[in-house]
């Protein structure tokens, strides 16, 4: 017997237990499906193909919070491994289902519709697109005001996945008030709702000035400062992203993070750093100095060149080495004085090796070049 008549065969002994007349025979074949569902992707197709999707929804609306749960967990783990299968739930009418579980009184349902709304969100512009049509953004900025901090978490994290796309999309999630919401909780004690939290705020900034304007307006500087010193690793790495975003932009909004103190405590983060965490630390420094000749100075006077060198010599992946090197070039581009802060730090000559050594990548030698 081949693994696809198999699947079938356990679709077809599930399905009718989801119409069993004991609820918790439903809860717990919904829970198996969503466990077959989210191992792979041949197993949620089998679910798709299957025609249960369309038993789950309806169920969405008629039954009790314990199946409510089980269906969206359902729908989540489905729509998870691909924009086809994330259509698929859309295409049943899941959206109006899992935005109507957003006003439901019990925060677990709350909680994974929104997982399932930002897993459909996360793939593309047009899958956010939709869903933010259903209606979910007012809906998910309720969520995030809630006392319970999961349900902050998922919220937040449907909010980031749908703002990452466009502007556009980013804007829709600004209208409804996000930012302010977003900025009461960077000092939650929570560090996994921190970093959904300062990962909203970076897909927010990162689309245009007046965006990025939008989240410094909410006065988040220079308090985020303190989360560069998180124990959570990541939560370092999304403020430093979200400084990154935001310095890209224009002298001025990195004017305003050096005047906070926020390029000194980046180049702090960068040495108590290692690996990949330090990538958007090392860009957010080359960003500030390639606006203007008192930007760069500013790193240079913060100490920024020398410990741009020890991630140099540390690190070993080539794209970090390569983003360093292009973090030398704005600092060094602007004057004689500023290649000389460069050149005293003695990293020409590691550069020029990195540039001669025929394993590097074609990026690494163009940013050495450059």
């Amino acid at each position: 017997m081949s693994q696809r008549q198999v699947l079938q065969g356990v679709m077809s002994l599930l399905r009718p237990l989801l119409l069993d007349v004991v609820p918790t025979i439903q809860q717990t074949a919904a829970l198996a499906l969503g466990r077959l569902a989210s191992y792979n992707e041949d197993l949620a197709e089998a679910v798709v193909k299957g025609d249960i999707l369309p038993q789950l929804i309806y169920s969405l609306a008629e039954q009790n919070r314990f199946y409510k749960k089980a269906a969206a967990f359902v729908l989540r783990a489905v729509a998870k491994h691909s924009p086809a299968l994330a259509h698929a739930v859309v295409d049943c009418g899941a959206l109006d289902a899992l935005v109507i579980s957003l006003e439901e009184f019990d925060p677990d349902v709350k909680e994974a519709a929104a997982w399932a709304l930002g897993y459909i969100a996360r793939h593309n512009a047009n899958l956010s697109q939709e869903v933010v049509d259903a209606g979910a953004v007012p809906l998910l900025v309720l969520c995030i005001q809630e006392p319970e901090v999961a349900l902050k978490r998922i919220a937040a994290s449907a909010l980031s996945d749908i703002a990452k796309h466009s502007p556009e999309l980013a804007q829709t999630v600004v209208d409804t008030g996000a930012i302010a919401h977003l900025a009461q909780m960077i000092l939650n004690p929570d560090a996994k709702l921190k970093r959904q939290v300062f990962s909203a705020l970076s897909q927010i900034s990162k689309h245009s000035v007046d965006l990025a304007e939008m989240v410094v307006e909410a006065e988040i500087f220079p308090a985020v400062l303190a989360c560069l010193r998180d124990p959570d690793e990541y939560v370092r790495k999304n403020v430093t992203t979200l400084m990154r975003e935001i310095t890209k932009h224009t002298p001025e909004l990195s004017q305003m993070i050096v005047n906070t103190g926020g390029v000194a405590a980046v180049i702090d983060y960068l040495g108590d750093s290692h690996g990949n965490v330090r990538l958007p630390g090392i860009m957010m420094l080359g960003y500030v100095a390639a606006h203007s000749e008192n930007l760069a100075m500013a790193v240079i006077v913060s100490k920024g060149v020398p410990q741009l060198a020890i991630c140099l010599s540390e690190e070993p992946e080539e794209h970090i080495k390569a983003a360093t090197a292009w973090a030398f070039g704005q600092i060094g581009r602007h004057t004689p004085e500023h290649a000389r802060a460069v050149a005293t730090a003695n990293v020409l000559p590691s550069l020029l090796a990195l540039y001669m050594d025929t394993d590097s990548s074609e990026d690494l030698q163009v940013k050495v070049g450059s």
